[in-house]
């Protein structure tokens, strides 16, 4: 490995699940990372479990909120004097529900975390990654932001906007050496399942041809790559990885 010596990445949600496996994937790779994430005691520990990998940090950020990450972003910094890449994680399922029986709360919570997560933490890092002409974000979107799951409406508009955020930045950052991209992953089985009703993950899995749910480090080896040099003529792209249900 050793492809992104020197550099340094910021993963939001890094605590558990998809962004504990990109956080591993990006040390083994060279980088050094910070987690960012809102459990106040999970964060630590996972950044003392990466420590023999490389150099991980862990800050306690609520990425829904402008002040808390514009805090996390300068307190980043400072600490490490660039950010080249950005993974945009942190998100939360919500409740399944039909859509006129929502939550209002609970809609305004997962649009807050899972979409305008996504804005703030572009919005605190860019200027940093344009005054050097170099960075790479991707974003975790869902196969669910493509086809809309049923009794999930929050979450499905959230990750739709999630990728039209990634193809708005796509075209924006085009002339600049940054680049931003989006996976779409079908279910891949972590702590978020616990958020969700049985019937609901079992429907999930009914969609996937494969017959099974994708892995963490499945996803972390795609991320790893658009996070990459080697990644340098997609930008503003949707990558699937979804063991064959998303038809577009």
């Amino acid at each position: 490995m050793g492809a992104l010596d020197g550099q340094h990445a910021v993963v939001t949600g890094g605590a558990r699940g998809i962004g504990l496996a990109i956080a591993k994937r990006l040390l083994g790779a060279g980088a050094a990372v910070s987690l960012w994430d809102i459990d106040r005691d999970e964060t630590p520990r996972a950044a003392e479990r990466l420590a023999s990998l490389g150099r991980a940090d862990a800050l306690v950020v609520d990425t829904s909120n402008a002040a808390s990450v514009e805090a996390a972003a300068a307190d980043t910094l400072a600490r490490h004097r660039r950010v080249d890449i950005l993974v945009n994680n942190a998100g939360i399922a919500g409740p399944n529900a039909k859509t006129w029986e929502y939550p209002l709360e609970a809609w305004h919570r997962v649009l807050d975390v899972d979409l305008t997560g996504v804005f703030l933490c572009c919005r605190a890092l860019l200027p940093h990654m344009l005054a050097r002409n170099y960075g790479r974000i991707v974003n975790v979107a869902s196969v669910a932001g493509k086809e809309g799951n049923p009794s999930a409406s929050a979450y499905s508009a959230a990750k739709a906007g999630v990728i039209a955020l990634t193809k708005s930045l796509g075209k924006e950052l085009a002339g600049t050496g940054v680049i931003v991209n989006c996976v779409t992953p079908a279910a891949v089985e972590t702590d978020i399942f616990r958020q969700m009703t049985r019937e609901h993950v079992e429907f999930m899995l009914a969609k996937i041809p494969m017959g099974r749910f994708g892995t963490v480090d499945e996803v972390a080896a795609l991320v790893g790559w658009l996070a990459s040099t080697e990644c340098s003529f997609s930008t503003g792209a949707v990558f699937d990885i979804s063991g064959g249900r998303a038809t577009y």
